[in-house]
């Protein structure tokens, strides 16, 4: 293999994990509750350490895929008893496999009922598709797969509420917005029975830059610095710490630090890559190193380390 194809493939790699650690920590309980107090109406008001204590087990972090038939396929115990709980068993199987980001049940403060979450990082607004139709197809999803897991038969009265979240980054503004149904009455008003508050999509768009830490972007700020490709470990450590009194646990010390080392791996790549082509198209040395805003001895190395391995071929 060459050393542009294992470039290649180690940035793929590295991209790889970067998303995988970026997941994990969203996926932190702690982090969790701070999105649940600005997005869920049950737990506005309250302190994210209270809600940590509504979020039930392990929050699911890329393995309970979304295709129809699989969300909520049966798990038997050794028994022979049947059990609930989202589906987890093909994670491995089907690498093509789509698969939600984050999912998880809370407890609401009934003690009683809960409700199923579902949490999806976009690095920005997709271009692939409309991201308000792949969203209502996911929370269209999160209410079917429960049949046979949270209710049986024509029980639709035990469905449980829905929210799937979706967090852009790198957008023109940040914004939030709730998507959800509502009734408009067509003829002489009539109230239908249900819980017409069943279907929830919000949708979260964060700028790069962190804006001020106050109340109506408490939450974009700890996202924005938390995924942030920009700031220093130390940076993203004491704002988590300090502004928001979220404890560092060593799992999310861990990975803060390998997603800042792969991010600036990444950021490595590309500007190698970058002054290459460059090169290739004729632009000097100098005007490189203006262009990318690296150091002329960067831009040396990169093109010696370039021809070098053309010359080993």
């Amino acid at each position: 293999m060459n050393t542009e194809m294992m470039n290649a493939v180690k940035a793929a790699d590295d991209k790889a994990q970067y998303d995988i650690r970026a997941k994990r920590l969203l996926a932190q309980k702690s982090i969790l509750a701070h999105i649940l107090v600005k997005t869920v109406d049950e737990f506005k008001g309250m302190k994210p350490e209270e809600v940590v204590t509504y979020i039930e087990g392990d929050p699911k972090v890329g393995i309970v895929p979304v295709e129809p038939g699989l969300t909520n396929a049966e798990q038997i115990e050794d028994s022979g008893q049947r059990i609930k709980g989202l589906n987890t068993e093909d994670a491995e199987i089907n690498e093509g496999m789509i698969r939600f980001d984050i999912i998880f049940y809370v407890r609401m403060k009934d003690g009683l009922s809960q409700i199923i979450i579902n949490i999806e990082a976009q690095k920005d607004e997709p271009v692939a598709y409309k991201i308000l139709n792949r969203a209502i197809f996911y929370v269209s999803r999160l209410v079917s797969s429960q049949k046979e897991r949270d209710f049986v038969n024509s029980n639709y009265d035990d469905i449980k509420q829905v929210f799937s979240i979706w967090i852009c980054m790198n957008m023109d503004c940040n914004s939030m917005s709730h998507i959800h149904l509502t009734k408009d009455e067509m003829l002489e008003p009539y109230e239908w029975k249900g819980n017409i508050d069943l279907l929830n999509i919000v949708l979260i768009g964060i700028r790069n830059d962190l804006p001020e830490h106050n109340e109506k972007y408490e939450l974009h700020r700890l996202i924005g610095a938390l995924l942030s490709d920009e700031l220093q470990e130390k940076e993203k450590l004491s704002i988590i710490e300090n502004e928001y009194s979220i404890p560092l646990s060593d799992d999310l010390r861990k990975d803060v630090s390998i997603m800042c080392n792969l991010s600036q791996g990444i950021v490595d790549k590309t500007k190698a890559e970058i002054i290459v082509n460059m090169y290739k198209k004729g632009f000097t040395p100098d005007q490189i190193a203006d262009a990318v805003e690296v150091s002329l001895a960067e831009v040396e190395a990169n093109i010696k380390k370039k021809e070098a391995s053309v010359y080993n071929k």
